[in-house]
Order: C-alpha cells, then structure tokens, then sequence
C-alpha cells in the first residue's frame, strides 16, 4: 500500500534532490527510501507549478510542493493570518496566496519546518549548506523576553541558521522569525578589536592592554557617584554581577537598566511585582486576559500564539486596554485611556463583572506602559484590579492574577541583582565615568552628559552605544558565550557556545574581571563556575535553570502600591510596535541583520522590491 502511495506522491514531484535545500532533512526522501519503488511507470509529461513570492523570508518552490496543506493549517490555525490557501482542484490544485503578497506574519519562517518537502525552504539560507556539514548546538534566544529554546547550526565558526527547539512551557515547537533569520546581523557590525578616541577626536584601534590600563586609571581616579553604569537588553547575568561588584569596589551604586520600571511603591523589591507570574503555558488554564498597553503579538509573539491557542481551543475571553491592533483574535477593546483602569479598580466599569465572575482571569501589563511618566500610577491601578479579582471572584488559592510582560532578554535578572531601572539618575546627577554594557537603546546621549564625561561601552556591535564612547571593549555575542538569562515569567536559561567571538572579542564578565585586576580590585572569580557560584549568592533564583520560582506576596505589594503619589494621565496608551514592520529591528543585532532591512523594505513597498539573485 505504501508503495503504491509513493508513487502517487511522486508521480509530479521533480527529481530536484541534488539542488534542494530540504535534501537530507526531507520527510519524502525517508519515506521514498523507506517504501518507495526504485523506478517509475509514470510516463506522462509532469506538471510544473509558477513559483510565488511571498516575502524575503521563505523560498518557495511550488512544483515539488505534494498539497498537504501544512502550511494552511499552521497560517490559518497557529498564525492566524488567512493568507494561504488553494486554488483548483486534482490536478490542477495549487497552494498560494490567491493574489500576489506577502504572507504577513512573524512567525511565516514555521512553516519552512513543517513543510515535508522542499516547496518552502528559507531565502536567506539557499545554497549556503547541508544539514550533515554543520555542528548543532542547543541554546536560548535573546530576542525578546520569553527565552525560546532553539537549536544554532554552524559551519567553520559562522552562524549557518538558527531552529527551533521543543519547549513545551515556553515556545512549544515554534520561533518568531527574528528569532530565526536575524543571525546574519551577527557578522555585521562587529566589534572585533579594543578601540580608543585619540585626541583628533577619532575612534582608533589599539590593545587590551591599553584600553584596559585607560578604563582602569579612572575608576582608580573617581570613586563614588562619579561612576554609573547603564545596562543593555542582550546583556547576560554573568556579566551583569561582575559589572555590579566592580562598580560596588569604586563604592558606587548607581547600576542601571535602559528600560524603566516603577520604583515607587513595592517596586521591584518584590519579585512578583515585575514577573509574568501565571507563566506563558498558563495562558492555557486561564478564561479572561485583559491586555494593559501591550502588543504582545510583536512585543512576544510566541506568548500571542499561546492566548490565540486558548482563544481558539478553550473560548478564552480577551480585553484589551491601548491602541487598536492586530493579536489575530478577537477581543473587547474597552478603549485606550489608562483612566480606565480606575474604573475596573472601582467595579463601576462593565468588564469589573466579567472579572468577577472569572475563575482563571490573567491580568498582563506591557512594560511599555511602564516607559510612560504616570508608570507608577498604572501599575498601582493594575495591582488594585488584580488584588480585588482575588478577592472577590472565584480564584482558586494558587493561581496568580497579576503579570508583567517584559519585552528584552536582561530586564529580569537586572532587576533580580539589584539594579535600578531607568536612567533618570545619571541624568540628575551626571557621573565623570560612565560604563555602558551593551547599552544600545539610545536611553542617554552625549548632549546628556557633561563635556568631560569619560563613556567606557562594552558590546558586541557598532551600533548607537559604541559612537559616543571614548574606549571601546569588543563583547560576545550570545551564540558565542555560554550565559544566564532569565525570561519574562522568572526561568533562568543558559545560551551555549556555538562559535568563538571574533577578532579579538572576549566574554563579558572575563573582560569586567581582567579590568579589576588592572584597575587593583580583583574580583573573586577566576572561572565560569565561580561567576555563578557568586550569582548564587546575591539571587539563588539565577541558577536554577528552567525551574520558575513561585512568587508571592501579592497583598502586600498591593498595600504598598497605595502609597504611590501619582495620577494617571489621559494620554492614551500606545505600545512603542504597532505593526509588523515595528517588530523586525528592535536591536543591535536584528538592526545590522539584511535580512532584516529587507523585511522592512518589502512590508513598506511590497515584497518586488526586495530583489532577489535569479538563481534555479
């Protein structure tokens, strides 16, 4: 029988093995090596099938496409954008995208690994390698803050592609297509040796020894609030501690992240006022969420997929505060005043009602609204309205109301060591020496700081940091370091080394660590082991890997929140990605990617101008 299937199956397929890019990972050569015939009686002319164009992303192929309608399903179903579809029918069926457009979607790149043969492979990787020719090596994703597992194929020390890996409690089998095509920027832009600026006010290259004895000359000079450090969203923990004990050695504690976070109130003092505390595989018990200024569908798209999953499978009832948008399901938006949230606080909104009567309901707010001057007062607001459903709808004991949803890689285990979110007091009280690890959001400028002000960046890309910075300190890249970083619901995960650092680049926290020595207060660490053993110290959470720790104390970051002296503003809320073409460059690495740019270009002028090498 399965024989016979097989020659059904190939009766149109094209002999197209020894230039496909599926050739050794396809499902129908197995299954053609398994039980298919080694000859065939076709003799009739085969069909051929005009290839689309459906963006910069994915490669399509459609002669050797078999119509399993895969790709439909996961569009239609995972994705929830209607673009694929059929067209005809027996032999004259075709799958396409009706008229000629882009499959708009983040996260189209899927359907590269579920097609079973080489109809839809990726652009970016065409003819570039084989499956058998590249090391794979399992590691996390620091594109957004939800740490998708994934597996980095190399091939002499260079990043060929990117895969997903099975997670169930985080990304399922799914990446979002940043996550997966955005690789090529990690060539591009690259820091590779230590610079300094000479007196003609240029960038020059120059030693680790020099770059390191000048960094050290002036934390032995300034001590104190003259210096201030400001950390980025693709920095690890590791590096984040050993920034933190040397900047504490210099007797200063003016530690920052770019994003801000309310301080007012319970702040981050406690771990359950910053975290997505249901977690992401929650969203599947849950019966209401209500959305707080967040687009979650490109802030955390693999967290989208789970709510329209819920939505789809169990009627899940979702509400949404902010501007208008897309998530690819329905909701009730109840407007885009965060003066709203009062209303709901206060039982005299209509969807008070539908909380109460919730038995699972999710509270999740953006950490984009928290970006906004009446911050503190939002998150008071939403930490009323979760306090309230607990006490008075049918919640279970267990379950948490209240969630963050954080939107970079660093922001959790930052806040878990100790540092201050925002910039706003370095730019109060500008320090003489500032350290910008991975700092690359553009939060503080030159105009920011005093003339005199001596900026030391530490990063892996030339990108908005490393311009305004008197030395230069090449960084690692999180393919090319083996480091901790904690996602949005508290899960610490470690990224392993899949290719060196290039040039003369060096891991984070070894280049903290040889400057303490240099600048005479060494730190207590000499290995990877001992960085952690010290990360276990200051946040035992940081070491316990792929294991989330409860979090608690809901009531008393509740009363707390009530001190906070601020009102809302009736600006209204819009989170900073709006549409898809917000969603491609977000960092220094997505930002030097081509592929990137080139997904930019085809969402702005159509996916013809993005040109594309003519090859078969």
């Amino acid at each position: 029988m399965w024989e016979g299937v097989m020659e059904f199956l190939l009766a149109n397929h094209p002999l197209d093995c020894p230039i496909c890019d599926q050739g050794g990972e396809c499902d129908l050569q197995d299954q053609s090596m398994m039980f298919g015939n080694d000859r065939s009686r076709f003799l009739e002319g085969k069909r051929a099938v005009e290839d689309k164009n459906i963006g910069p992303l994915v490669k399509t192929v459609m002669t050797r496409c078999i119509q399993c309608t895969r790709c439909i399903r996961f569009a239609s179903e995972i994705a929830g954008v209607d673009d694929l579809g059929t067209t005809g029918r027996g032999n004259d069926m075709q799958v396409g995208t009706y008229i000629e457009k882009m499959f708009m979607s983040e996260l189209s790149g899927n359907i590269i690994d579920i097609c079973p043969v080489g109809a839809l492979t990726s652009k970016p990787y065409a003819f570039t390698a084989r499956p058998w020719e590249t090391r794979k090596t399992e590691s996390i994703d620091v594109m957004d803050a939800v740490g998708s597992n994934i597996v980095v194929s190399t091939r002499t020390g260079e990043v060929m592609r990117i895969l997903p890996r099975m997670h169930e409690d985080i990304n399922e089998e799914w990446i979002s297509d940043k996550t997966r095509f955005a690789y090529d920027g990690l060539k591009r832009q690259r820091l590779t040796e230590p610079m300094v600026r000479n007196e003609k006010g240029l960038l020059t290259y120059t030693s680790w020894e020099d770059a390191l004895s000048r960094v050290a000359g002036m934390l032995q000079t300034f001590q104190g609030k003259d210096v201030a450090a400001i950390a980025g969203g693709l920095v690890d923990a590791e590096a984040l501690v050993a920034l933190k004990d040397l900047l504490n050695r210099v007797d200063s504690d003016t530690l920052c992240t770019e994003e801000v976070f309310p301080t007012a109130g319970a702040g981050t003092d406690l771990r359950s006022n910053y975290l997505l505390n249901t977690t992401i595989a929650g969203v599947e018990e849950a019966d209401v969420v209500l959305l707080v200024g967040t687009n979650p569908r490109f802030e955390a798209p693999l967290f989208n997929a789970r709510i329209r999953k819920s939505w789809l499978h169990n009627d899940l009832k979702v509400a949404l505060i902010g501007s208008p948008v897309d998530l690819t399901y329905t909701y009730d938006h109840l407007g885009d005043s965060p003066k709203i949230l009062q209303d709901i606080a206060s039982g005299s909104h209509p969807f008070s009602q539908v909380l109460k009567e919730a038995k699972k309901p999710m509270v999740v707010l953006g950490s984009s609204a928290l970006q906004r001057n009446d911050g503190a007062a939002i998150l008071a607001a939403v930490s009323s309205i979760a306090q309230k459903i607990r006490m008075t709808s049918g919640v279970t004991g267990d379950w948490k109301v209240m969630n963050i949803l954080h939107r970079i890689a660093s922001q959790v285990a930052a806040l878990d060591l100790g540092y201050k979110p925002g910039v706003e007091a370095i730019r109060k009280n500008p320090p003489k020496v500032l350290f910008l690890l991975g700092a690359d959001g553009g939060c503080i400028t030159r105009q920011d700081l005093p003339k005199d002000c001596f900026i030391i960046y530490q990063g892996h890309h030339g990108d908005v940091g490393a311009p305004i910075a008197d030395v230069i300190l090449p960084g690692a890249a999180y393919t090319e370091k083996s480091a901790t970083y904690v996602n949005t619901e508290g899960r610490a995960q470690q990224t392993k080394v899949a290719v060196t650092p290039p040039g003369l680049a060096r891991e984070d926290w070894k280049i903290i660590r040889a400057l303490s020595e240099i600048a005479g207060m060494t730190l207590p660490y000499d290995t990877l082991d001992q960085v952690r053993n010290r990360l276990e110290e200051v946040s035992p959470n940081l070491v316990r890997y792929d294991d989330i720790e409860g979090a608690n104390y809901f009531q008393q970051a509740n009363e707390l929140s009530k001190l906070v002296n601020q009102q809302l503003l009736a600006d209204p809320l819009v989170p900073p990605q709006l549409t898809i073409k917000d969603f491609y460059m977000t960092d220094s690495i997505s930002r030097a990617s081509q592929t990137m740019a080139k997904c930019v270009k085809a969402v702005t002028e159509g996916a013809q101008a993005v040109e594309e090498p003519s090859i078969c």
